[in-house]
């Protein structure tokens, strides 16, 4: 289930803006969607923070709904379904420990030998076989690095975003000594998630290519989480607008400079700040991922 959906399943009284065009974010037309729900800010707050908990698989969105959490039953069958497909002949903790380290790292550049030495494994070749088959079973997408004409730069390290909250969060449930993922962490791949599916669905093919979204670098080395990536509109080809994941409702402007210097404009994902003064628009994370569904 999408934000859109689940808002829709679980508080229908909100009401949810139209989507847009992910070139056209920053339109009159989405400028028009945000400014009527602008006093009710809080309440899809913590509605994208539900969400970011249980996720969007339709049982777990029934169990956190009726009991305030997902079972644990649930969580092992999540399990119990990745393990089958990424690492059937290892421990019965290798996939939680593996989606945990993944969590951990989300918002960075995967390093793999730093991570299957954490995970105590014998090579960086048995963590890129766990890492392809988790892509293969669509738990996972690839964010690459993209130059400024939007190709993937060749050598340069990946970020890898767990495809729906619950997977993070799955092995503290099962294993309750493994550490709760971060909510800036899952507040960042959820929107990544939803700008690749949009994507996929203008230009279907992308996801299982890798070619959906990319994360930037600005001159200074500071990062651009969704750079502006090529995608089709019914005229001819666009770029999607470039988005910076900044869960926090205060200390945004920095990163709207970056923004305004590298691309002239683009999106702040904020926690629940709505400011459309800027070039760099300021938007609540879960407002822009109804925008992209």
């Amino acid at each position: 289930m999408t934000f859109r959906d689940y808002l829709q399943a679980t508080r229908p009284e909100l009401p949810r803006p139209a989507s847009v065009h992910p070139s056209m974010l920053q339109s009159h037309s989405a400028k028009q969607e945000l400014r009527p729900i602008n006093f009710n800010l809080d309440a899809y707050d913590l509605a994208w923070q539900d969400y970011l908990i249980c996720g969007g698989f339709p049982r777990a969105v029934f169990e956190h709904q009726r009991h305030g959490r997902v079972s644990e039953a649930y969580a092992r069958d999540i399990i119990a379904w990745l393990r089958s497909d990424v690492d059937p002949d290892a421990p019965l903790e290798s996939v939680p420990l593996l989606l945990a380290e993944i969590a951990k790292r989300m918002t960075s550049q995967l390093n793999i030998t730093a991570t299957s030495q954490a995970l105590g494994y014998a090579s960086k070749e048995a963590l890129t076989t766990r890492v392809t088959r988790l892509i293969n079973s669509h738990a996972a997408l690839r964010c690459h690095q993209r130059n400024d004409s939007g190709y993937v730069v060749v050598g340069a390290q990946s970020k890898l975003y767990l495809t729906d909250p619950l997977l993070a969060w799955c092995p503290a449930i099962v294993s309750p000594g493994l550490p709760i993922p971060d909510f800036t962490k899952l507040s960042e791949a959820a929107l990544g998630i939803a700008l690749a599916r949009v994507i996929d669905n203008l230009d279907e093919g992308r996801w299982v290519a890798g070619d959906t979204i990319g994360y930037a670098r600005t001159g200074s080395g500071n990062e651009i989480d969704f750079a502006p990536i090529r995608i089709p509109t019914a005229g001819g080809s666009t770029t999607t607008t470039p988005i910076e994941s900044k869960w926090v409702d205060d200390g945004w402007r920095a990163g709207a400079k970056s923004m305004k210097a590298k691309y002239g404009h683009g999106i702040i994902a904020t926690k629940s700040l709505l400011d459309l003064d800027y070039p760099s628009w300021a938007v609540p994370a879960p407002l822009l991922a109804l925008l992209l569904s």
